[in-house]
């Protein structure tokens, strides 16, 4: 079922949607097919609306175009026993989780009505993340070489939030994973993006308990809509 927070600005390029919690396979299916329509779109002239789109997955482990077979730590009926799913994704980036708990982003954006390459819109993901934690009190940071936002990057390195991305003709699908209330320990079957030396953590962990999801949501619709208006002419 489709349900939509509340309204949000005018002068934003998409149009919003929260899944709620869904099957990967099938929030997959469903922003391939906005993804594609977009495409065509593009290609026949025609104008058509970006989409943004909220979700919770069901436990599932996606590898990246980039992931290496030994970052999956555990056998593909091992995960199957453990009721968790395995895909291989388009996005780029290695192997992540996704579980209940995470707030999964998916921007279907057009980047070429808001001017903006790919390196230029997944810093603004960044941006996005950062400010979000900023108001939990945090202090999001980059690494570099490394995408997503991460705490005490300098020290103590922890993952809050994974961004990986598809882009086809200024097309962007998948997007980015932030641990809010994530049960941490399926990140125990991977080696998270690649890493061995650096940890992942969600605001629950590091707030000292569960934080309420909706609120959450409510935070980061009204971030993405203030940083994807419409460019005035």
């Amino acid at each position: 079922m489709k349900r939509y927070l509340h309204s949000i600005r005018p002068d934003c390029i998409f149009d919003f949607e929260d899944w709620g919690t869904v099957a990967y396979g099938e929030a997959l299916r469903r922003q391939t097919e906005a993804f594609e329509a977009l495409l065509e779109a593009k290609r026949e002239g025609r104008e058509l609306r970006s989409h943004l789109f909220f979700c919770s997955h069901l436990p599932v482990i996606t590898m990246g175009r980039n992931a290496r077979t030994e970052n999956l730590l555990v056998t593909a009926e091992q995960l199957a026993l453990r009721g968790v799913e395995l895909f291989d994704v388009s996005r780029g980036g290695d192997a992540t989780f996704h579980g209940p708990g995470q707030l999964t982003v998916y921007p279907v954006f057009n980047l070429e009505l808001l001017r903006m390459g790919l390196r230029l819109y997944i810093r603004t993901l960044e941006d996005i993340v950062i400010a979000f934690l900023n108001d939990y009190g945090l202090a999001g940071q980059r690494m570099e070489g490394a995408a997503g936002v991460w705490l005490d990057a300098d020290s103590r390195p922890r993952k809050i939030c994974a961004i990986g991305v598809r882009c086809s003709r200024f097309v962007t699908m998948h997007g980015l994973a932030l641990n809010v209330n994530t049960d941490l320990r399926g990140f125990s079957l991977i080696n998270p993006c690649g890493f061995t030396d650096r940890g992942v953590t969600s605001l629950a962990a590091e707030l000292g308990g569960p934080q309420d999801m909706e609120e959450a949501k409510r935070r980061l619709l009204t971030l993405f809509a203030d940083r994807f208006a419409a460019p005035t002419v």
